[in-house]
C-alpha cells in the first residue's frame, strides 16, 4: 500500500496537527508559569513545547515523503480547556498527555503495522514514551505546586540558582539568591526522571 492512500497518511496529518497545537498550549502556560514568578516551571514547559514541535516535524517530514499531497482533513479532539490557571492547565495538560501516550498513539502504531508502515509505528510508538514522561513531569509539577514542595523539602537539599550558579543547602530555596539577587522561580527544580 502507498502512505498517499492509506489511514496512515491521516493519522499522521492528524497527530502534525495535535502536536501544533500542544507546542503552543505549552508555550501559553509556560507565560503563565513566568508570569506566576515560576521561571523555571515555565522552562520546563518550554523544553516540553520543543518536543512537541519536533514531534510535528517528525510527522510532517513523513508526510511530505509522499511528495505533493492534496489537502489531508483533520479530524480530532483539540481540547480548549486552559483557563489561565496554572494547577489546572497543568492537569488538563497532562490528561491529554495521558491520551496519547495509552491510547491515541499506540492505535495509530497498530493501524500504520496493518497496513505495512513499520517504521511510521515506530514513530509513533517512540512519541507515545515521550508523551508518557511529559505525563508525569506535569503531574509532578503540579504536585509540587499544590503542596508546596516546590521550593521546599522536609530535610535539606542542594538548590541552585539557574542565573548566576550559587548552590545552597536548606530545607528551603532562598526567597532571593544571595549573589545575583534573582528571586526564588529563578532556582533549578528538584525533579524525579521521568
Amino acid at each position: 500500500m502507498e502512505l498517499k492512500n492509506s489511514k496512515t497518511l491521516k493519522n499522521l496529518a492528524n497527530a502534525f496537527a495535535g502536536e501544533c497545537q500542544a507546542n503552543a498550549r505549552y508555550t501559553f502556560i509556560s507565560e503563565i508559569a513566568k508570569a506566576e514568578g515560576c521561571q523555571e516551571v515555565g522552562c520546563a514547559l518550554d523544553a516540553i513545547a520543543k518536543n512537541e514541535l519536533f514531534h510535528a516535524k517528525t510527522f510532517y517530514n513523513a508526510i511530505a515523503s509522499c511528495g505533493v499531497t492534496p489537502d489531508i482533513p483533520v479530524t480530532g479532539g483539540y481540547p480548549f480547556k486552559e483557563s489561565g490557571d496554572l494547577i489546572a492547565d497543568l492537569q488538563y495538560a497532562a490528561d491529554n498527555e495521558y491520551q496519547e501516550s495509552a491510547s491515541v498513539y499506540p492505535g495509530f502504531a497498530d493501524e500504520a503495522d496493518k497496513e505495512g508502515f513499520a517504521d511510521i509505528a515506530n514513530r509513533f510508538r517512540l512519541a507515545a514514551k515521550v508523551e508518557d514522561c511529559h505525563m508525569k513531569l506535569l503531574n509532578e509539577l503540579k504536585k509540587q505546586l499544590t503542596d508546596g514542595s516546590l521550593y521546599k523539602r522536609p530535610s535539606p537539599v542542594k538548590w541552585k540558582c539557574e542565573n548566576c550558579g550559587h548552590e545552597t543547602t536548606a530545607n528551603e530555596a532562598p526567597e532571593i539568591c544571595p549573589l545575583c539577587g534573582s528571586k526564588q522561580g529563578y532556582v533549578k527544580l528538584i525533579l524525579s526522571d521521568n
